[in-house]
């Protein structure tokens, strides 16, 4: 190997060291607010490491005192040998009883410690989760999101409740167990010692070996994860197309890669413990052949040597023990590479320092921020003709590098107007609507709601200013009440009122419970079209100034549609709306109709004038005639 090698080999590990304690730096925060049972445990690793030194020595003194050797104590061995053997045997139960009594509550607080960090970085790690854009879930699977918030985050916990605290507590009782040994008979100490360094320098390989396959392990386990939850959610189309078996196998193939790799980190494991069990075997020996010589020169008793059998013994269990914490930290440090990845993520989308609230909107364009706060509160915020106005501004947006999606938007939507966006797939309809929505951010160019640029609005009030219907209502796992409010607070007068605005009364009192009906995951009790009604009663109830419409009718059927279309004309009336349709028939009425096409904005006019111009629109219309 070269000097350049050499030099590069001993950085990179120089680097991994430095990057391990760094990853170690980053859990130190959330010991903070449990920096009382810290202190206890710190306190009770002392009484623990005393009380596991003391027990051989007490055995090696019986043994002597038995014997009337020159090591026992002098003061024991002043006193009758009944009396003398009743007080180490007391000392003995007393130092036993007090290991047991100590290590049992250490367990426990180690354990509660642990929960306390995990429950601490999971929340944050899902707070963080929850503030990122749109655009990091759209390259991250689900289940390797899942499995860093679960298993992954499990594993950072242990670190320091069973890792680091474990560690700790090994090697500072294996220093009293060595400095007891030292002071009774330094040259089987020695013996000792020579044989420790050269096995901790082994184990400390075969954890590093540990980390690399255990890193594998969890890579495979969050792709096992993934095609699991993507087999669940696509249930239906695996069946209908017959991919049991080939999902099957792909199935069986990644968790053959996943079993190889656990194998890995099982045989390093193993390789610890049974190089451990053979060295500790090799140095009771070795006690043994020198203690043999010595005592057969009179130069050690019997009762030393004993004591030394037994010490040697309980040098290497903490090694032991070492061993398998060390293998705990090796797989937290995976895990917390892991969830930092995440938690390095930049939030893309953030608030600015200087945002307060919407009024501070109304307030800069109008001046008088009281009679809007007062309007928001009153029916009068419907008929407010000045709010609502959308402005694009020479707009560019890309998903990924510069393959951009929309082109040179610029346009204005006035207050109050309703407008289509019609176009062929792919043509950038939903991503106008996410970034008026603020789920991306443009590229170039700014976006104005009410002559504000939305980038100077809090995302939480912008939201709630304007209020999306998607083509498929998505419901969460609780009662209608809570699908519609969405953790917002409104009385169930509030509820009511806007359920019976949109017409969606009557589907929800047929239900068996009413609004407080449980609703299963994704709504799966309940058919698509009474999905989207209670998606209409969740926009209707916040009172938006803008409403967005995607395909919002889609899934219902003829009777249902015109109950939500008598609805929508009222939640209209002075609203500024966008709406995106396929059905151009259902768009006649609308002021504008936008024409758009590799997310270029190509025409726009009414229904009629569209069709005069005889362009795309008008292509697309004598097509859709032409199949009804």
């Amino acid at each position: 190997m070269s000097i350049y090698q050499s030099l590069k080999k001993s950085y990179r590990k120089s680097r991994d060291r430095n990057n391990d304690w760094r990853l170690f730096l980053r859990l130190v925060p959330y010991i903070r607010h449990s920096q009382g049972i810290l202190v206890l445990v710190m306190v009770l690793l002392v009484l623990v490491a005393v009380a596991n030194a003391v027990q051989p020595l007490l055995i090696g003194q019986i043994i002597s005192l038995i014997r009337n050797e020159p090591s026992a104590y002098e003061f024991l061995r002043n006193r009758p040998l009944g009396q003398g053997l009743n007080i180490l045997l007391g000392l003995l139960v007393v130092a036993i009883t007090t290991r047991l009594i100590v290590t049992g509550l250490q367990g426990y607080l180690l354990q509660k410690l642990g929960q306390q960090i995990t429950a601490a970085i999971r929340r944050d790690l899902f707070h963080h989760v929850t503030s990122l854009a749109v655009r990091f879930f759209d390259r991250t699977p689900v289940g390797k999101l899942i499995t860093r918030l679960t298993s992954d985050v499990e594993v950072l916990g242990d670190v320091f409740s069973t890792g680091a605290i474990g560690i700790v507590s090994n090697i500072f009782s294996m220093l009293v167990i060595i400095g007891v040994m030292v002071s009774i008979q330094w040259q089987l100490a020695c013996l000792l010692l020579v044989i420790l360094l050269p096995i901790t320098s082994m184990i400390i390989y075969f954890q590093q070996q540990y980390r690399q396959a255990n890193y594998k392990a969890r890579e495979e386990l969050s792709i096992l994860n993934s095609q699991l939850q993507e087999n669940v959610v696509g249930m239906n189309v695996v069946q209908l197309f017959r991919r049991e078996k080939f999902n099957a196998q792909m199935f069986r193939d990644s968790n053959e890669r996943y079993t190889q790799q656990v194998d890995q980190t099982i045989f390093y494991d193993s390789a610890v413990s049974a190089t451990l069990e053979w060295i500790g075997l090799v140095a009771i020996a070795g006690v043994l052949w020198l203690g043999g010589w010595l005592l057969l020169g009179n130069n050690l008793t019997f009762g030393t040597l004993s004591a030394f059998v037994l010490y040697a013994q309980r040098l290497f269990d903490p090694l032991k023990d070492f061993a398998e914490k060390f293998t705990v930290i090796q797989a937290g440090f995976t895990a917390i590479e892991r969830v930092s990845d995440i938690l390095d993520e930049p939030i893309e989308i953030r608030d600015r320092p200087t945002v307060n609230t919407r009024f501070s909107m109304f307030d800069a364009k109008f001046g008088y921020i009281d009679e809007i706060a007062a309007d928001l509160e009153s029916e009068n915020f419907q008929t407010t003709p000045e709010l609502g106005e959308i402005r694009f501004e020479h707009v560019w947006f890309a998903y990924k590098d510069d393959d951009y999606v929309i082109k040179d938007l610029d346009f204005v939507i006035h207050p109050g107007e309703k407008v289509a966006l019609v176009g062929p797939t792919g043509a950038g309809k939903s991503s106008i609507i996410r970034l008026l929505c603020r789920l991306y951010e443009p590229t170039q160019g700014r976006i104005l709601v009410d002559g504000v640029d939305i980038r100077e609005l809090p995302q939480a009030e912008l939201r709630r200013y304007l209020a999306v219907i998607l083509q498929e209502g998505f419901l969460f796992a609780g009662d209608v009440k809570s699908n519609i409010t969405l953790g917002d607070r409104y009385t169930l007068e509030e509820i009511e009122e806007a359920a019976q605005k949109t017409n969606v009364a009557q589907f929800i009192e047929q239900l068996p419970l009413g609004y407080d009906t449980q609703l299963r995951e994704r709504g799966t009790n309940i058919s698509s079209g009474e999905k989207q009604l209670l998606a209409f009663a969740r926009a209707a109830i916040r009172n938006p100034q803008i409403l967005i419409l995607d395909e919002a009718t889609a899934s219902l059927d003829v009777g249902t549609e015109a109950l939500i279309q008598e609805a929508l004309n009222q939640l209209l009336v002075k609203r500024t709306a966008i709406i995106i349709a396929h059905r151009l028939s259902t768009i006649r009425n609308v002021d504008r109709i936008f024409v758009l096409k590799r997310g270029e904005l190509i025409e726009q006019g009414s229904h009629d004038e569209l069709l005069q111009q005889g362009g795309m629109y008008a292509t697309l219309h004598n097509l859709q005639m032409l199949g009804t």
